[in-house]
């Protein structure tokens, strides 16, 4: 009773930080040079006891290729100030000074409060009676480039405090799609700053940061806005008077299965390879470029020896080979969970077992063959 009445209050208290007992919307806050240590400070959020909602003039957006995080349900918003319009220039979104992303992850939790695996339905709102929150990473532009800030939430869910040094949860996720009643203990970890940056600095070594979700052309997917319209989000954003033209064209999702196979395979390599695996990324020296441009060849890793792996080749020779995923490098390494042989080396900790075996079925269906050694 004690627990669950202290819950109650420090939400309650939240609530009225953040402007939501029984007033007026707040309209989120821009810090631009501070890092404040709540959460609740930005004005992102409403929160009840039942419920984490956007604020009403943020946009929730989906990337048409989502990023695997341990199979975290994700809700992203987008919000960019009043009177300020984002430039399509080069075929990117050029964002202005103010404009605040945020990603929150979280788990929809049985109920003994473990973690499920399950299906990420792309919530407008999370009920906090059916989940678990984890963390809310902020991307904030400022005039000297963007700002990576992760918030933790505390165990009653109340506020999320920013941790730049990282942290790390005891988390058991269930699978109700198996047979094994007992749920597998992982460790989920919270990046710290400098980590963010070796994932969202994709030209190296002097490039700033940037969005990788949050780009013109992930958001050509379509989905519903606030409203419930229907429409490719680019168009939302052009709508709003937030984006001052829209790209043409709509992204290929790794999660549509209507597409063909290589399709797939390449979208799901760009969104979980493509920011270090691509000319300016930390990964160039690889010669692997996953990051759309190819489409066949070496730089796909097809019959082309590893440069740069280190230990991760599992003792094979090529990245791909045609017909053989059990003897390709990428496939071994996607598949891996020790810290010296896994890709991507940052933002996970358990292997997505849907994703490997795409680029499993991908492999296997590529023609061809290499030399033997």
């Amino acid at each position: 009773m004690g627990t669950t009445l202290q819950r109650l209050t420090a939400i309650a208290l939240v609530a009225i930080a953040l402007g939501t007992a029984g007033c007026e919307p707040a309209t989120p806050s821009f810090f631009s040079d501070s890092k404040p240590q709540r959460l609740s400070d930005w004005k992102l959020f409403t929160m009840t006891d039942r419920a984490l909602t956007p604020q009403a003039g943020l946009e929730v957006i989906r990337p048409a290729n989502p990023l695997f995080t341990d199979y975290a349900h994700k809700l992203r918003t987008l919000w960019i100030p009043a009177g300020q319009t984002a430039q399509l220039n080069s075929g990117e979104i050029d964002y202005p000074v103010g404009t605040i992303l945020s990603k929150t992850f979280y788990y929809p939790v049985d109920q003994r409060g473990n973690a499920v695996k399950r299906p990420d339905t792309n919530a407008q709102t999370i009920s906090l009676d059916q989940a678990r929150l984890i963390e809310t990473r902020l991307l904030v532009h400022r005039t000297d480039g963007w700002l990576a800030l992760p918030y933790v939430w505390n165990d009653e869910q109340s506020e999320a405090f920013l941790r730049p040094a990282g942290s790390s949860v005891k988390l058991a996720l269930t699978d109700p799609a198996t047979d094994n009643p007992n749920p597998l203990a992982f460790s989920y970890f919270v990046p710290n700053q400098n980590q963010c940056s070796g994932c969202h600095t994709t030209d190296h070594p002097n490039g700033g940061l940037r969005p990788l979700g949050a780009v013109a052309h992930q958001l050509t997917a379509h989905a519903a806005d606030r409203s419930g319209t229907v429409r490719r989000q680019v168009d939302t954003l052009v709508a709003r008077g937030w984006l001052d033209q829209a790209p043409s064209g709509t992204a290929s999702s790794y999660l549509d299965e209507n597409i063909a196979l290589p399709a797939r395979a390449l979208a799901y390599l760009n969104m979980q390879c493509g920011h270090c695996h691509n000319p300016q990324g930390a990964a160039d020296t690889s010669g692997l470029m996953l990051a759309g441009s190819a489409t066949s060849g070496t730089a796909l890793g097809i019959c082309k020896p590893p440069v740069a792996a280190g230990g991760g080749t599992g003792n094979l020779h090529y990245g791909v080979v045609p017909g053989d995923p059990d003897r390709s490098i990428l496939h071994y390494r996607i598949a891996s969970t020790q810290p010296d042989e896994m890709m991507p080396e940052l933002g996970r900790s358990l292997v997505h077992t849907e994703g490997v075996a795409l680029i499993r079925d991908w492999i296997a269906a590529l023609p061809g063959s290499c030399k033997t050694l």
